[in-house]
């Protein structure tokens, strides 16, 4: 079975004020893996910071606003999260941050990483999550 590889796009387009090139995608299912690349407090489809550069909790909202529709297209719940690694750009907002994937992820019982970085590929972001799962034998194809 391919993988199946959505939302492609490259990074000259999504980044036009950096010198990048890469061919990358949000979103691949492979078998009954599914993984999803970073999701910051960008509005999906349009370039806008949700609450803005001093909002994690609005931030993070959106974040996980954009995983629970990406899941959806692989025909994943948020209930079939089994890893969440987050980057947070600041110690302060570890707990917002995670407080907020808490109530998303209530019950679910994930592993979780969390590591405080410098900084995004845009100065706005302050956190970025990105999830694996792995799909129940019903579910996956």
């Amino acid at each position: 079975m391919a993988h199946e590889r959505l939302h492609k796009y490259n990074t000259r387009d999504a980044f036009p004020e950096q010198e990048l090139d890469n061919d990358l995608c949000w979103i691949v299912k492979a078998g009954d893996h599914v993984i999803i690349r970073g999701q910051t407090g960008r509005v999906r489809g349009k370039d806008e910071i949700s609450g803005g550069a001093d909002d994690p909790v609005a931030q993070t909202d959106n974040a996980m606003q954009n995983v629970k529709a990406l899941l959806e297209e692989a025909g994943a719940t948020l209930d079939d999260i089994c890893a969440v690694r987050l980057w947070i750009s600041d110690r302060a907002f570890v707990q917002p941050v995670t407080n907020t994937v808490g109530k998303w992820l209530k019950g679910v019982h994930p592993t979780m990483a969390i590591t405080i970085i410098k900084g995004f590929a845009r100065p706005q972001y302050v956190m970025e999550i990105d999830v694996d799962v792995i799909l129940p034998s019903e579910k996956a194809q």
